[in-house]
């Protein structure tokens, strides 16, 4: 028998995305609710009760609310929220984050889908950490720029809809100036910082696509470490990855264009140095709707069914 999934908050913006990445799957069945039981509560609790694994696309408080209705222990969760994020008892679904972290994800009950900039963030800097080449206790900033799809349908409202209210005409522009953006716990947690990132985001006028900037002051680092050797890092943490890639360490353009891997499912990481200053940007690419979000869920529901992670991914 097929194995059943069920996508609770198949309307939004990330629950589509899923459905479109899965609908033309033969190896697996989705269960989906009339538009009048999507929000009939025992409708749904049925549904994520009979459902084999049950995709969670919900603001966080809906999320936890769904989760107290999985009576049945044999149904396990992947939840895109950002409520569990950081949880002891939920694995993080960053399959590249560490040696033994697809493992878990592939034996657990419960998986949380990481945040698009925290996916960015993680990759370029957890490996460093784990290397010993940035301390623990290192003051770690970054900056992001992300379509405005990342804000789900109110933010593609405010962006498209010249009728609403809500309209912008904004081309650029920073929030999160209280410096505690949503996705700084996960960052600090999984990447093993003491302390959290200093955390600059931006939204800009384009649906899809996002960069995440981690500058680096060589020169403050132990051992001050030349830009090849944080390269070097890179590469020997995804020498094998199937979704992420890091570009050649070579010349760097004149400019990076941030929906160069808008529509796919993958992440590009660049190293660019300054000898001469002993200073160095570390750059990744994603589409903040794909390996930042609904690509993710797919490539976790993959390892969790024991699939080639990279089914139904573009």
């Amino acid at each position: 028998m097929k194995p059943l999934i069920y996508i609770d908050g198949a309307a939004g913006t990330t629950g589509l995305e899923i459905r479109q990445r899965l609908s033309d799957r033969s190896d697996l069945a989705v269960h989906t609710l009339s538009e009048a039981d999507r929000k009939n509560v025992p409708a749904r609790a049925r549904a994520l009760n009979e459902a084999d694994i049950v995709v969670l696309c919900l603001p966080d408080d809906a999320a936890r609310e769904a989760v107290a209705l999985v009576e049945n222990p044999a149904v396990r969760i992947l939840d895109a929220s950002t409520a569990h994020r950081t949880a002891r008892d939920w694995v993080y679904g960053f399959p590249e984050l560490a040696p033994g972290q697809r493992v878990a994800v592939a034996k657990a009950g419960r998986v949380s889908n990481p945040g698009c900039y925290a996916t960015a963030f993680l990759a370029l800097v957890r490996p460093l950490v784990s290397a010993g080449l940035v301390p623990a206790a290192f003051p770690i900033t970054a900056t992001g720029l992300s379509g405005y799809s990342g804000g789900g349908r109110a933010m593609i409202e405010e962006f498209e809809h010249s009728n609403s209210p809500r309209f912008t005409s904004s081309v650029v522009r920073t929030y999160a100036l209280n410096l505690a953006h949503k996705h700084v716990p996960e960052m600090q947690a999984h990447a093993g910082l003491a302390h959290p990132p200093v955390f600059a985001p931006t939204v800009g006028r384009f649906y899809r696509g996002m960069v995440v900037d981690v500058p680096l002051q060589l020169w403050s680092l132990p051992g001050s470490p030349p830009a090849k050797q944080i390269y070097d890092a890179l590469v020997s943490a995804y020498a094998n990855e199937p979704i992420i890639e890091v570009a050649a360490f070579s010349e760097p353009p004149a400019t990076l264009d941030v929906e160069i891997l808008k529509n796919t499912d993958r992440m590009k990481l660049f190293v660019f140095g300054n000898v001469a200053a002993r200073q160095a940007r570390l750059i990744a690419f994603l589409d903040n709707l794909g390996k930042g979000a609904a690509g993710a869920a797919v490539q976790n529901l993959n390892i969790m069914l024991g699939v080639p992670e990279a089914t139904g991914l573009h």
